[in-house]
Protein backbone atom coordinates (compact mmCIF):
# COMPACT_ATOMS: atom_id res chain seq x y z
CA UNK A 1 0.00 0.00 0.00
CA UNK A 2 2.45 2.03 0.95
CA UNK A 3 4.42 1.88 -2.31
CA UNK A 4 1.54 2.65 -4.30
CA UNK A 5 1.12 5.83 -2.57
CA UNK A 6 4.97 6.20 -3.18
CA UNK A 7 4.04 6.00 -6.65
CA UNK A 8 0.97 8.49 -6.65
CA UNK A 9 3.16 11.19 -4.97
CA UNK A 10 6.20 10.61 -7.68
CA UNK A 11 3.76 10.99 -10.57
CA UNK A 12 1.97 14.13 -9.11
CA UNK A 13 5.60 15.53 -7.94
CA UNK A 14 7.07 15.49 -11.54
CA UNK A 15 3.46 16.67 -12.88
CA UNK A 16 3.83 20.17 -11.14
CA UNK A 17 7.58 20.23 -11.41
CA UNK A 18 7.11 20.52 -15.05
CA UNK A 19 4.45 22.58 -15.10
CA UNK A 20 6.16 25.42 -13.38
CA UNK A 21 8.58 26.23 -16.41
CA UNK A 22 5.72 25.48 -18.53
CA UNK A 23 3.61 28.74 -17.21
CA UNK A 24 6.75 30.79 -17.08
CA UNK A 25 8.14 29.96 -20.32
CA UNK A 26 5.26 28.77 -22.46
CA UNK A 27 1.38 30.10 -21.02
CA UNK A 28 2.85 33.36 -19.98
CA UNK A 29 4.13 34.27 -23.41
CA UNK A 30 0.92 33.52 -24.87
CA UNK A 31 -1.70 34.40 -22.23
CA UNK A 32 -0.48 37.60 -21.59
CA UNK A 33 -1.63 40.00 -24.11
CA UNK A 34 -3.90 43.56 -24.51
CA UNK A 35 -7.16 42.71 -25.43
CA UNK A 36 -8.17 43.62 -29.01
CA UNK A 37 -11.27 45.70 -28.02
CA UNK A 38 -9.42 47.56 -25.12
CA UNK A 39 -10.57 51.02 -24.71
CA UNK A 40 -8.85 54.04 -22.35
CA UNK A 41 -9.71 57.33 -21.70
CA UNK A 42 -7.27 59.85 -20.14
CA UNK A 43 -7.70 63.38 -18.92
CA UNK A 44 -4.44 65.37 -18.58
CA UNK A 45 -4.31 69.29 -17.68
CA UNK A 46 -1.83 72.08 -17.72
CA UNK A 47 -2.64 75.05 -15.61
CA UNK A 48 -1.55 78.77 -15.94
CA UNK A 49 -0.32 77.54 -19.58
CA UNK A 50 0.55 79.99 -22.42
CA UNK A 51 -1.95 79.77 -25.41
CA UNK A 52 -1.80 81.28 -28.51
CA UNK A 53 -5.04 83.60 -29.60
CA UNK A 54 -5.33 83.15 -33.37
CA UNK A 55 -7.32 86.54 -33.24
CA UNK A 56 -4.98 88.77 -32.06
CA UNK A 57 -2.08 86.41 -33.35
CA UNK A 58 -0.94 87.04 -29.59
CA UNK A 59 0.46 84.52 -26.55
CA UNK A 60 -1.45 84.77 -23.31
CA UNK A 61 -1.95 82.95 -19.80
CA UNK A 62 -4.90 81.22 -19.50
CA UNK A 63 -6.00 79.24 -16.35
CA UNK A 64 -6.03 76.06 -18.13
CA UNK A 65 -5.85 73.83 -21.31
CA UNK A 66 -7.33 70.41 -21.33
CA UNK A 67 -5.77 67.38 -23.44
CA UNK A 68 -8.31 64.23 -23.88
CA UNK A 69 -7.13 61.34 -24.87
CA UNK A 70 -8.94 58.13 -25.57
CA UNK A 71 -7.41 54.95 -27.16
CA UNK A 72 -9.92 52.31 -28.59
CA UNK A 73 -9.57 48.81 -29.71
CA UNK A 74 -10.40 48.48 -33.65
CA UNK A 75 -11.44 44.76 -33.63
CA UNK A 76 -12.26 44.49 -37.28
CA UNK A 77 -9.41 46.41 -38.29
CA UNK A 78 -7.09 43.74 -36.01
CA UNK A 79 -8.86 40.61 -37.16
CA UNK A 80 -8.13 41.74 -41.01
CA UNK A 81 -4.73 42.50 -39.95
CA UNK A 82 -4.00 38.98 -38.35
CA UNK A 83 -5.23 36.64 -41.26
CA UNK A 84 -1.71 37.75 -42.62
CA UNK A 85 0.24 38.95 -40.26
CA UNK A 86 -0.09 35.09 -38.58
CA UNK A 87 -0.01 36.61 -34.86
CA UNK A 88 -2.21 38.41 -32.23
CA UNK A 89 -2.51 42.08 -33.63
CA UNK A 90 -3.92 45.10 -31.85
CA UNK A 91 -5.18 47.99 -33.56
CA UNK A 92 -5.65 51.37 -31.59
CA UNK A 93 -7.47 53.78 -32.57
CA UNK A 94 -6.20 56.91 -30.83
CA UNK A 95 -7.89 60.69 -30.59
CA UNK A 96 -5.72 63.55 -28.91
CA UNK A 97 -8.73 66.77 -28.11
CA UNK A 98 -7.43 69.89 -26.83
CA UNK A 99 -9.40 72.62 -26.04
CA UNK A 100 -8.97 75.98 -24.16
CA UNK A 101 -10.25 76.94 -20.79
CA UNK A 102 -13.58 78.00 -22.85
CA UNK A 103 -13.88 74.78 -23.84
CA UNK A 104 -13.28 75.84 -27.38
CA UNK A 105 -11.08 73.30 -29.65
CA UNK A 106 -7.22 73.93 -30.14
CA UNK A 107 -6.46 70.70 -31.88
CA UNK A 108 -7.49 67.68 -32.55
CA UNK A 109 -5.44 64.85 -33.46
CA UNK A 110 -6.10 61.39 -34.60
CA UNK A 111 -3.75 58.39 -34.56
CA UNK A 112 -3.75 54.86 -35.29
CA UNK A 113 -1.45 52.27 -33.73
CA UNK A 114 -0.66 48.68 -34.73
CA UNK A 115 1.11 46.32 -32.42
CA UNK A 116 1.82 42.98 -31.58
CA UNK A 117 -0.46 41.49 -28.94
CA UNK A 118 2.49 40.21 -26.41
CA UNK A 119 5.45 41.90 -27.45
CA UNK A 120 3.83 45.38 -27.84
CA UNK A 121 6.17 45.52 -31.00
CA UNK A 122 4.92 47.87 -34.11
CA UNK A 123 3.16 46.46 -36.72
CA UNK A 124 3.55 48.04 -40.16
CA UNK A 125 0.05 47.79 -42.27
CA UNK A 126 -2.39 49.71 -44.26
CA UNK A 127 -3.88 52.35 -42.00
CA UNK A 128 -1.08 53.33 -39.53
CA UNK A 129 -0.94 56.92 -39.27
CA UNK A 130 -0.39 59.49 -37.23
CA UNK A 131 -3.06 62.81 -38.20
CA UNK A 132 -3.90 61.27 -41.70
CA UNK A 133 -0.19 61.00 -42.49
CA UNK A 134 1.27 57.43 -43.20
CA UNK A 135 3.92 56.47 -40.66
CA UNK A 136 6.17 53.81 -40.14
CA UNK A 137 6.41 53.45 -36.42
CA UNK A 138 9.72 51.90 -34.40
CA UNK A 139 9.86 51.29 -30.91
CA UNK A 140 7.33 51.34 -28.41
CA UNK A 141 4.60 54.15 -27.72
CA UNK A 142 2.07 54.63 -24.88
CA UNK A 143 2.65 51.62 -23.29
CA UNK A 144 5.75 48.88 -22.41
CA UNK A 145 6.54 45.62 -23.04
CA UNK A 146 5.15 42.80 -19.87
CA UNK A 147 7.61 42.49 -17.24
CA UNK A 148 9.94 46.35 -18.30
CA UNK A 149 13.60 46.16 -18.05
CA UNK A 150 15.77 48.03 -16.21
CA UNK A 151 16.90 49.46 -19.76
CA UNK A 152 16.29 52.55 -22.16
CA UNK A 153 13.89 51.80 -24.31
CA UNK A 154 12.81 53.44 -28.13
CA UNK A 155 10.10 55.31 -27.86
CA UNK A 156 7.64 57.13 -30.99
CA UNK A 157 7.16 60.65 -30.76
CA UNK A 158 3.81 61.45 -32.89
CA UNK A 159 4.46 65.15 -33.78
CA UNK A 160 7.89 64.99 -34.76
CA UNK A 161 6.97 61.25 -36.17
CA UNK A 162 10.64 59.81 -35.38
CA UNK A 163 11.78 57.21 -32.73
CA UNK A 164 14.08 58.30 -29.88
CA UNK A 165 15.33 56.94 -27.22
CA UNK A 166 13.75 57.36 -23.60
CA UNK A 167 15.88 56.71 -20.70
CA UNK A 168 15.54 54.76 -17.71
CA UNK A 169 16.52 57.00 -14.59
CA UNK A 170 15.42 55.16 -11.46
CA UNK A 171 13.23 53.13 -9.24
CA UNK A 172 11.08 55.17 -7.51
CA UNK A 173 7.36 54.75 -5.23
CA UNK A 174 4.57 55.77 -6.76
CA UNK A 175 1.11 55.31 -5.03
CA UNK A 176 2.07 51.81 -3.17
CA UNK A 177 3.68 50.79 -6.04
CA UNK A 178 7.73 50.66 -7.21
CA UNK A 179 7.58 52.31 -10.82
CA UNK A 180 10.61 52.58 -13.45
CA UNK A 181 11.30 56.34 -14.26
CA UNK A 182 12.09 56.97 -17.89
CA UNK A 183 12.79 60.35 -19.27
CA UNK A 184 13.01 61.21 -22.71
CA UNK A 185 13.76 64.54 -24.48
CA UNK A 186 13.16 65.98 -27.48
CA UNK A 187 14.80 69.13 -28.82
CA UNK A 188 13.49 71.99 -31.01
CA UNK A 189 11.95 70.14 -33.87
CA UNK A 190 10.16 71.44 -36.70
CA UNK A 191 7.16 69.85 -37.06
CA UNK A 192 3.60 70.13 -38.74
CA UNK A 193 0.80 72.18 -38.20
CA UNK A 194 -2.67 70.10 -37.32
CA UNK A 195 -4.94 68.82 -39.80
CA UNK A 196 -7.57 70.60 -38.03
CA UNK A 197 -7.07 74.18 -36.73
CA UNK A 198 -8.86 76.37 -34.33
CA UNK A 199 -9.66 78.68 -37.24
CA UNK A 200 -11.95 78.08 -39.93
CA UNK A 201 -10.32 78.68 -43.30
CA UNK A 202 -7.12 77.64 -42.01
CA UNK A 203 -5.49 74.75 -43.01
CA UNK A 204 -1.59 73.54 -43.86
CA UNK A 205 -1.62 74.34 -47.80
CA UNK A 206 -2.48 78.11 -46.69
CA UNK A 207 -0.46 78.28 -43.84
CA UNK A 208 2.40 77.06 -45.77
CA UNK A 209 2.32 79.90 -47.93
CA UNK A 210 2.54 82.24 -45.22
CA UNK A 211 6.29 81.12 -44.66
CA UNK A 212 5.49 80.22 -41.35
CA UNK A 213 5.99 77.55 -39.76
CA UNK A 214 5.45 75.39 -35.99
CA UNK A 215 8.27 74.19 -33.50
CA UNK A 216 8.13 71.96 -30.75
CA UNK A 217 10.07 70.52 -27.89
CA UNK A 218 9.14 68.34 -24.88
CA UNK A 219 10.43 67.29 -22.13
CA UNK A 220 8.75 63.36 -21.77
CA UNK A 221 8.20 61.62 -18.30
CA UNK A 222 6.56 58.23 -17.74
CA UNK A 223 6.12 56.34 -13.97
CA UNK A 224 5.75 52.39 -15.50
CA UNK A 225 4.61 49.97 -13.53
CA UNK A 226 7.26 46.88 -14.51
CA UNK A 227 5.21 44.11 -14.32
CA UNK A 228 2.30 45.28 -16.38
CA UNK A 229 4.65 47.33 -18.60
CA UNK A 230 1.31 50.17 -17.91
CA UNK A 231 2.43 53.93 -17.20
CA UNK A 232 0.76 54.91 -13.75
CA UNK A 233 1.53 59.03 -14.38
CA UNK A 234 2.75 60.63 -17.25
CA UNK A 235 4.19 64.30 -17.56
CA UNK A 236 4.79 66.41 -20.06
CA UNK A 237 6.78 70.04 -20.25
CA UNK A 238 5.82 70.94 -23.85
CA UNK A 239 6.00 73.93 -26.08
CA UNK A 240 5.21 74.72 -29.44
CA UNK A 241 6.35 78.10 -31.64
CA UNK A 242 5.32 79.09 -34.66
CA UNK A 243 8.23 81.00 -36.43
CA UNK A 244 8.66 83.46 -39.45
CA UNK A 245 6.56 84.06 -42.37
CA UNK A 246 4.27 86.59 -42.99
CA UNK A 247 1.78 85.49 -40.18
CA UNK A 248 3.87 86.87 -37.51
CA UNK A 249 3.78 90.30 -38.95
CA UNK A 250 7.68 91.12 -38.53
CA UNK A 251 8.10 88.92 -35.28
CA UNK A 252 10.66 86.70 -35.40
CA UNK A 253 8.61 83.79 -33.29
CA UNK A 254 5.84 83.65 -30.51
CA UNK A 255 4.48 80.97 -28.18
CA UNK A 256 1.59 78.87 -29.70
CA UNK A 257 1.35 76.63 -26.50
CA UNK A 258 3.87 76.27 -23.12
CA UNK A 259 2.82 74.34 -20.37
CA UNK A 260 3.54 71.39 -18.21
CA UNK A 261 0.86 69.24 -18.82
CA UNK A 262 0.01 66.31 -16.29
CA UNK A 263 -2.95 63.61 -15.59
CA UNK A 264 -5.75 64.48 -13.53
CA UNK A 265 -6.00 63.67 -10.01
CA UNK A 266 -9.19 61.09 -10.79
CA UNK A 267 -7.29 59.10 -13.85
CA UNK A 268 -4.32 58.70 -11.80
CA UNK A 269 -6.19 56.84 -9.20
CA UNK A 270 -8.44 55.05 -11.47
CA UNK A 271 -4.88 54.13 -13.54
CA UNK A 272 -3.48 53.12 -10.37
CA UNK A 273 -6.35 51.11 -9.43
CA UNK A 274 -6.95 49.32 -12.49
CA UNK A 275 -3.01 48.33 -13.06
CA UNK A 276 -2.69 47.01 -9.45
CA UNK A 277 -5.28 44.52 -10.39
CA UNK A 278 -4.13 43.66 -13.88
CA UNK A 279 -0.28 43.10 -12.34
CA UNK A 280 -1.77 40.35 -9.74
CA UNK A 281 -2.66 39.04 -12.98
CA UNK A 282 0.62 38.98 -14.67
CA UNK A 283 2.30 37.67 -11.13
CA UNK A 284 0.13 34.47 -11.21
CA UNK A 285 1.79 33.70 -14.29
CA UNK A 286 5.18 34.69 -14.07
CA UNK A 287 5.83 34.29 -10.22
CA UNK A 288 3.27 32.84 -8.13
CA UNK A 289 1.89 30.15 -9.81
CA UNK A 290 5.38 28.76 -11.11
CA UNK A 291 7.07 29.11 -7.55
CA UNK A 292 3.54 27.58 -6.09
CA UNK A 293 4.04 24.64 -8.47
CA UNK A 294 8.02 24.23 -8.09
CA UNK A 295 7.43 23.95 -4.54
CA UNK A 296 4.30 21.59 -4.04
CA UNK A 297 6.05 19.10 -6.83
CA UNK A 298 9.17 19.49 -4.57
CA UNK A 299 7.33 18.19 -1.46
CA UNK A 300 5.56 15.91 -2.95
CA UNK A 301 8.73 13.94 -3.65
CA UNK A 302 10.21 14.36 -0.36
CA UNK A 303 6.61 12.80 0.76
CA UNK A 304 7.09 9.85 -1.77
CA UNK A 305 10.77 9.30 -1.42
CA UNK A 306 9.63 8.98 2.69
CA UNK A 307 6.94 6.40 2.28
CA UNK A 308 9.48 4.34 -0.19
CA UNK A 309 12.06 4.28 2.38
CA UNK A 310 9.62 3.29 5.02
CA UNK A 311 7.94 0.78 2.64
CA UNK A 312 11.86 -0.71 2.62
CA UNK A 313 12.34 -1.05 6.25
CA UNK A 314 12.75 -4.46 7.27
CA UNK A 315 9.40 -5.33 10.25
CA UNK A 316 10.31 -5.69 13.39
CA UNK A 317 11.13 -9.72 14.38
CA UNK A 318 7.71 -10.99 16.43
CA UNK A 319 8.66 -11.40 20.22
CA UNK A 320 10.11 -15.35 20.72
CA UNK A 321 8.05 -17.29 23.70
CA UNK A 322 9.76 -19.31 26.09
CA UNK A 323 10.07 -22.95 25.44
CA UNK A 324 9.84 -25.31 28.21
CA UNK A 325 12.43 -27.89 28.00
CA UNK A 326 11.75 -31.97 28.09
CA UNK A 327 12.07 -33.70 30.68
CA UNK A 328 15.59 -36.14 30.37
CA UNK A 329 14.93 -39.71 31.63
CA UNK A 330 17.85 -41.99 31.57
Amino acid sequence: MRRKASLILLALAVFFAALSPLLRWYAFPRFAKIPANYYQDMVLEAKDATLLDYGTMKARTVPKVTIVQTLKGNVEASDKIEETAGRDVVVWDSLSYIQGPDGKMVSRIPERYIFDAHSQEPVHATGEMVDGDPVRRQGIEFKWPFLTEKRDYEYFDAQTRTTNPIHYKGTQNFRGLNVYYFEQTIPWTKVQFPRTMPVKGIDRASLAKTGTSIWYTTVRKFWVEPVTGAPVYGEELHKEELRGGSLLGGREKVTAFAGDVKMREDYIESTVDLVKSNRTTVLLLTSYLPWGFLILGTLLLSLSLWLEARGRRPDDPAPTQAVEPEPVTA
